[in-house]
Formats: C-alpha cells, structure tokens, sequence
C-alpha cells in the first residue's frame, strides 16, 4: 500500500513538473503589438513550433520598425528564417544573467547553428557586458566591429526554460543572408489528386482558387480533404451556395502555415484559414481526442483519417467530414442538461450572433493559461485524494 501511494505521489509530482515549463511564443508575443512583424514571421518560417518544443532557450525579439527594414531587402523566407534563427539561442539568458555575464562576454549557439544551417562557426552570438550598463549581441561572423544590437528590455521569463527579450536591431551575417533557394514550384492540386484527394481537388480548380493554395505554399500550407464518399454526401448543400461562399468553403479547408500531424496534436486552439479576413473569422479549433485530432467549426466536429502528404512545406490530410463555417451554416444547438431546472426552450438553437460572441470571448482568455490552470486542477484533485487515505503511518 505505501509503494503504491508513492508512486501515485511521484507520478503526480512529475506530471505537474512536466507540463509547468510549457510555453507558447506565439501567445506571449500576441500581447505585445509592437512585435507583432516578428511574431508573424515565426509563425511563416515554423520556427514559433520549434521553440515552442525546447525547453532552455532565449528569443531576441525585436520590433515592427525593425522588421521593416530586414523586409525592405526582399530576401527570400527561407534565408529570413536563418536570419531570425541567429535570434534564437540555446540556452537562457534571462536580464539578470545578461548584466552577469562572466568575464564580460560570453558565446553562444544560436538555432541558426544548431540546426546546421550555417558553416563553421557563424551561427554563434557573441554577447557583451558593456559601459553604462548595456549589454551588446553580434554575430561572431559580423561584419562590424561593434555590437549591432543591444539590450533593450525582458519580456517574459520563465526563470531556465525560456527568456524572450528585446533587442534594438536585427542580428544578422553574410552566412546567414546567403541566398537560400525556396519551395520547388509545386503544383498542389496536382499532387493532392495523386494521392487519394482527387474530388477535392477539382472542387478547387472548378472554383478557380487553385492559384490561392499554390501562393500559400511559399510560407507552409496545411489543407484538410474531405473523402470522396463524405464530398459526394455533401454536393447538395455545396450547390446551393452562391459562388463567393463556394470559394470561402473551399479556403476554408486551408490553414496557412505548415503542421505535422505531430504538431496539431500538440497545439491545440483556434487556427485561421486562407478564408479568414478581418471581422470574417473563419476560424476552427484544433482538439486532441486521445489518439485522434479532431476539427471543431460549432457546426460538425471532423476527424483526421489519415495522412496523405506530409512533407514540409505542404501537409495535406484525409478527413471524414466537410468543414462547415458559422459564417456560412448555422451552428449545431448546444445540448441541453437533463432535468435541469435551468432549461429553456427559447434558447434552444443559439443564433449566429451569440457564437461570435461566445468566440470573441474565448479569445481573450488565453489558451496557456487555462491550459495550466486545468492541469494545477488535476494535480489538486489527485493530491486531495491522496489525503483522504488511510495512511498506515
């Protein structure tokens, strides 16, 4: 009985220490608007996933006048993405530990060198102690003679894990500016007929939108097939669609950046689409159901059947439902509590009006905190458990 009591303890004690240091660059950088360029570009160049999955590293983040002037030189995203990666270091460098630098400087390796992107050693930061209290980061294969960049402020710590602080300019080298070939030219639609999502397909060439997946290739493209059997079920509601709505529905089913079947498992939450634009949300949530990943729009709830392609940029995968927006059918009414004293048959089907504002509201609560909250709850239902225990000491 005791062993038992201590592994359940220890289990517990691991699951929490196991999901606390969780972290979410692209939700913390979304309270800060005047990062919001840089925040977008991780998210392009899926280097937002990759720090998401370490867990000691120090993101330099700079600001929008900053990224204008790195985008005014046109570079391609893959050579942006070695440019930002010499901002990503493997290791924490939180304020405190920048103005105690040992000895005055320090090297580190940047993602940009540990991903093996970069020759010899140009993907290593030199960081810098200086008068006055600043501190200076340069790249040891910087062209300059001075730090190109200094500390400007944290923030947000999380002491070990992740340190994101902002600095004054962009780090960059001419190993990291070296021309970096983009995407083969792709034809999507032909490559998704070839492999089992011929319907579909054709669906997106009749509506003439194949150019739309194509250009959103360039920075990752993730699109979600409906069988041919679940296409066929739907065709009647399809046709009495007008012809924008044909192409919304179609764009619907296109997520804008790259995601492996791992990777939806692990970031759950709202995802845009190539449909959404501005107050025409035409978003949907991403939830994991043990093994399965399942697509929620409030009007049908569609599961991932299988992978067809999944070869970075371009994911593409089988579902067994097609994708109905709110903004183009009515969402599904909520189920209602048995014998409950509650009940009311007005509310019976929420309108369309209520999901937005149901939707704005789950928006502005952040996913990572009630995330946390919900797995601190667990641990404190499972301590409080154990108290009520015989224990026989």
């Amino acid at each position: 009985m005791e062993a038992k009591i201590f592994t359940l303890i220890v289990g517990i004690l691991l699951f929490a220490a196991d999901n606390a240091g969780a972290h979410n660059i692209t939700r913390i950088l979304a309270a800060h608007p005047t990062l919001s360029t840089f925040n977008h570009y991780l998210t392009l160049t899926h280097l937002a996933a990759e720090i998401n999955r370490r867990r000691t590293i120090t993101v330099c983040v700079v600001n929008n006048d900053a990224m204008a002037e790195l985008l005014d030189k046109h570079y391609t995203l893959p050579t942006i993405k070695n440019i930002l990666s010499l901002h990503i270091f493997a290791d924490y460098f939180g304020a405190k530990k920048l103005h105690q630098v040992s000895k005055g400087s320090t090297t580190t390796s940047s993602l940009f060198q540990a991903t093996g992107e970069a020759a010899g050693t140009s993907g290593y930061v030199n960081i810098t102690d200086m008068k006055g209290g600043k501190v200076g980061f340069s790249p040891v294969d910087s062209d300059s003679a001075h730090p190109v960049a200094t500390f400007v402020k944290s923030v947000h710590e999380s002491p070990y894990d992740l340190a994101v602080i902002q600095i004054s300019h962009i780090l960059s080298s001419p190993e990291a500016e070296a021309p970096t070939a983009g995407p083969g030219e792709l034809n999507v639609t032909t490559i998704m007929a070839k492999q089992g999502c011929k319907d579909f397909s054709d669906l997106i060439i009749k509506q003439g939108v194949a150019e739309t997946f194509s250009q959103s290739l360039q920075g990752g493209l993730t699109i979600f097939c409906p069988s041919g059997e679940t296409l066929k079920d739907f065709m009647p509601k399809y046709k009495k669609l007008s012809a924008d709505n044909k192409t919304s529905l179609l764009l619907y089913h296109g997520v804008p950046i790259y995601n492996s079947l791992g990777m939806l498992k692990s970031s759950n939450g709202l995802l845009n689409t190539l449909a959404t634009e501005g107050a025409r949300k035409y978003d949907f949530t991403v939830q994991t159901d043990g093994d399965d990943v399942k697509l929620e729009t409030k009007v049908v709830t569609a599961t991932i059947t299988g992978t067809l392609i999944d070869e970075d940029p371009l994911a593409v995968f089988k579902i067994n439902k097609v994708l109905e927006p709110t903004e183009l059918f009515k969402a599904a009414p909520a189920p209602k509590a048995a014998n409950s004293a509650f009940d009311d048959d007005s509310a019976d089907a929420p309108s369309s009006e209520d999901d937005d504002d149901d939707s704005t509201s789950a928006d502005s609560t952040s996913h990572g905190e009630v995330t946390l909250l919900r797995r601190w709850g667990y641990t404190a239902l499972f301590t409080s458990v154990l108290l009520t225990l015989p224990f026989p000491f």
